[in-house]
């Protein structure tokens, strides 16, 4: 078998075997093949795509690439939840505990933030002396006592998407359905859950642009995961504009510590409930209306703010912060954004938002970045309200004022205000199941 043959075979459209991606995949992790060729073959497979089959066996093979981790000591139904990326999207610190503190076992591992989009792990670091790198033995032992735990992917988890995603990085190969969906789903069954529900992100803050790709996208993932005998189920969400109105990582937990209060905004309240409720679905704990139940009760009495602070505590945080927000370090410096002109806010660029809370020190350019957690933006207004001129709208926040020149040209190159007040997109579009799509 020869890499030569297995490029010109996709570049010619034709179907590769499981044998040949094995052989590419396995050789470029092992160093026996060099990177022009899989650079090649990735070309190649953007290009020409991938059958279902042929995806289902590159996300086998990138996952037993490295550790895989089992979960059965953790007794119960192991539900995750992946979201596929955007800006304000701190909805992992309000689901998990819901869902936890709904008796269904949450064992997550989770990411950092690259680019305009922020990170899980990044967002719980902001809470002092909180740890997310934890011992197998440990992970397991607190998902025991206390149903929740949330820690960062060990890097021996699908070592080849590591290895593929620096390369698809820097050669133009990054948007492409059947390689997105083996690099989320390998790292999703390596790290073992029964049950998986994908947050499949649409808008102009996420890799997918526009809902025919999304449900693509999450149609391929669900059909990849049952392939392999997880319980599966995806929603398409809007990001056409950030979730809530903090974008920043102590700012968005502050905002997370809200939503498990009762007082966080409407749009996050919802998506999280949306989310929550599917899991349980999955965990089998009921129909629609009897998860739906079940997760506004742990948050209306405070059952799933109590769980998000034990799960902090059980790993170093300082929870004083959790419960009065006013305790956590702020950054130096503020600047208000005013409105240009009167009108409403008629589109966002959630991307441009996110690139300028990235500018102001939230976010990281390289991966060897520090991040700044006080650092970010809060949105006074969003897309749908009324704005007048002079209005502020927005402040920015950051610890060097040398930032914020670069940071409000960026953020208001991302609104249009406009006389006519915009139609609002729905916060969910979609529900992709292994029986079918419904659209919302």
């Amino acid at each position: 078998m020869r890499m030569y043959d297995i490029i010109a075979k996709k570049r010619d459209g034709r179907i590769l075997t499981d044998e040949e991606i094995a052989f590419a995949v396995n050789g470029y992790v092992a160093g026996s093949i060099p990177d022009y060729q899989m650079s090649a073959l990735l070309m190649a497979i953007y290009l020409k795509g991938m059958t279902d089959a042929e995806t289902a066996t590159l996300t086998e093979v990138m996952a037993r690439s490295g550790d895989m981790v089992d979960l059965s000591p953790i007794p119960g139904i192991k539900v995750d939840k992946h979201s596929t990326g955007g800006v304000g999207d701190k909805t992992t610190l309000v689901v998990a505990p819901i869902v936890a503190a709904c008796g269904v076992p949450v064992a997550k591992m989770s990411g950092r933030g690259l680019g305009h989009t922020g990170g899980t792990i990044d967002k719980m670091e902001a809470v002092p002396g909180t740890r997310t790198s934890l011992s197998e033995e440990e992970f397991f032992a607190q998902v025991r006592r206390i149903g929740l735990s949330v820690i960062g992917q060990s890097g021996e988890i699908a070592v080849a998407d590591k290895k593929l995603y620096a390369l698809r990085d820097v050669t133009a190969t990054v948007g492409c359905i059947p390689l997105i969906a083996s690099s989320i789903m390998s790292k999703k069954l390596a790290a073992g859950s029964d049950a998986i529900l994908l947050d499949v992100t649409m808008g102009t803050g996420a890799f997918m642009q526009n809902l025919e790709d999304a449900i693509e996208l999450a149609r391929l993932m669900v059909s990849i995961g049952t392939a392999h005998g997880r319980k599966m189920a995806a929603l398409i969400t809007d990001m056409d504009r950030p979730l809530g109105h903090n974008i920043g990582n102590s700012l968005e937990v502050q905002e997370s510590m809200a939503v498990l209060q009762g007082k966080g905004p409407a749009d996050l309240t919802e998506v999280c409930l949306q989310l929550a409720t599917n899991m349980l679905l999955l965990a089998g704990k009921g129909d629609f209306k009897t998860c739906r139940a079940m997760a506004e009760s742990v948050l209306n009495d405070g059952t799933a703010f109590t769980k998000c602070c034990q799960m902090f505590e059980a790993q170093g945080g300082d929870t004083t912060v959790l419960r009065d927000a006013a305790r956590f370090k702020k950054a130096r410096y503020s600047r208000a954004i005013s409105a240009r002109a009167d009108g409403y806010i008629t589109a966002h660029n959630v991307e441009d938002i996110g690139i300028a809370s990235v500018l102001l020190g939230a976010g990281r350019q390289t991966k060897e970045d520090s991040i700044d957690f006080a650092a970010g933006i809060t949105l006074h207004k969003k897309l749908g309200d009324a704005v007048h001129s002079g209005q502020t709208i927005a402040t920015l926040y950051a610890d060097d004022p040398a930032l914020f020149t670069a940071a409000e040209e960026t953020f208001c190159r991302s609104l249009t205000i406009g006389a006519e007040k915009p139609q609002e997109p729905p916060l969910i579009y979609a529900r992709v199941t292994p029986q079918g799509v419904e659209r919302f």
